[in-house]
């Protein structure tokens, strides 16, 4: 059967669907789901984007049967918002001794969450860790290490990955349709300063760091098979800004034949606008629409161009597909491929790209082992 007849019977919800004016491959872009292992699960950290987790995962049927957070009445109102029959717990340890309990989703911020996750790892556990995964690609390292030795999956939270419209992105890209990735441009261009005021206000490398990491990581997603090579990157304040860390940032990727580039306008007014392009050296990906919300993706090659109509969202697609893909890994005795050591590929871009940044000097990517010293980190994590 031609593929375009298979488009003509094919429409569920996972799948994309052909706009009228031309026909665009079929592809698997849906969060994925185990066939039958379904464990019980505990959250650690019941903090505000929890609340998308759990709304993902009880969309997908996942067992959350225990939540922890240090504050006992924040994990009490997550029980009652989603798990009613879960346990609460204010100590991640007692939780830990729960040997029902095969996996863990850590969801607390970055200074706490290594100790944490190493503890999981040692009581047996398959953790799910929030993103950024780590401050310092060498404890990511040891992660990565101690969880193999002790035959557990460590995964990382980068939920972007399976937004609809990236998903079906890097579906394309790995079955070939655009040839070999060799570009990659990303811009997003919204308001950002809701976190005037907040806990968020006192993270200075916010855009760079905080919120660029879903685009870092799908830069690394995109040009697989090419090893970066330097990050020169800038941030500045915006005309009137009224939040404190600067809301202007941009980062040029350089690859082994190839580059990928970076701008963020965290300060735009009015509606907001998000836009890729992928280029191979056999066509072109693009998407365009509000930041964190493009509905199609569009397909041009010498034959024409053709435009996938995607479904979902992102802060629900997103959460299910990175547990998913764990849970699935852990059916299929496999590496999940959101695991800890490949999530360091996209924090070391990440890393070079702050320091660029801080010292205005191109930093060669993986010599950049830590994120630049004196600046705020907490909190991070969505």
């Amino acid at each position: 059967m031609k593929e375009t007849d298979m488009a003509k019977q094919r429409n569920d919800t996972g799948r994309a669907k052909p706009a009228s004016a031309a026909r665009a491959p079929i592809l698997d872009y849906e969060p994925p789901r185990p066939r039958a292992y379904n464990p019980a699960i505990g959250l650690i950290g019941c903090g505000g984007i929890t609340q998308s987790h759990l709304r993902a995962y009880r969309k997908a049927g996942f067992r959350v049967t225990a939540l922890c957070d240090i504050d006992a009445a924040r994990a009490e109102q997550r029980r009652q918002q989603f798990y009613p029959r879960a346990k609460t717990f204010t100590d991640y340890r007692l939780l830990l001794r729960e040997k029902e309990i095969e996996v863990v989703d850590i969801a607390t911020h970055p200074r706490e969450r290594a100790a944490i996750i190493a503890a999981a790892v040692k009581a047996g556990k398959h953790v799910l860790s929030q993103k950024p995964f780590v401050t310092d690609l060498d404890v990511g390292e040891r992660l990565a290490d101690l969880a193999e030795a002790r035959g557990v999956l460590l995964a990382v939270n980068q939920n972007g990955r399976w937004a609809p419209y990236f998903s079906y992105m890097r579906a394309a890209a790995a079955k070939g349709l655009i040839g070999e990735p060799y570009a990659v441009h990303m811009g997003c261009h919204w308001d950002h300063e809701w976190v005037r005021g907040g806990p968020f206000d006192s993270v200075y490398h916010l855009v760079l760091y905080d919120f660029a990491i879903h685009w870092f990581d799908m830069i690394h997603c995109l040009m697989r098979g090419r090893t970066p090579q330097m990050a020169s990157a800038t941030l500045a304040y915006a005309p009137g800004q009224k939040a404190r860390p600067p809301l202007l940032g941009q980062a040029v990727i350089s690859f082994d034949h190839g580059q990928a580039s970076l701008v963020f306008d965290a300060c735009t007014r009015g509606p907001g606008l998000e836009r890729t392009v992928v280029i191979g050296t056999r066509g072109m990906l693009r998407s365009e629409g509000d930041v964190c919300l493009a509905s199609s993706v569009t397909l041009a090659t010498a034959k024409g161009s053709a435009v996938a109509r995607v479904r979902g969202k992102w802060m629900v697609d997103g959460f299910r597909g990175t547990m998913g893909e764990l849970l699935c890994a852990v059916e299929e005795k496999r590496l999940p491929s959101n695991s800890a050591r490949d999530s360091l590929e996209s924090l070391a871009m990440c890393f070079a790209a702050v320091a660029s940044a801080d010292t205005g000097s191109a930093k060669k990517i993986g010599t950049v082992r830590k994120l630049s010293p004196g600046r705020t980190l907490q909190p991070s994590g969505v």
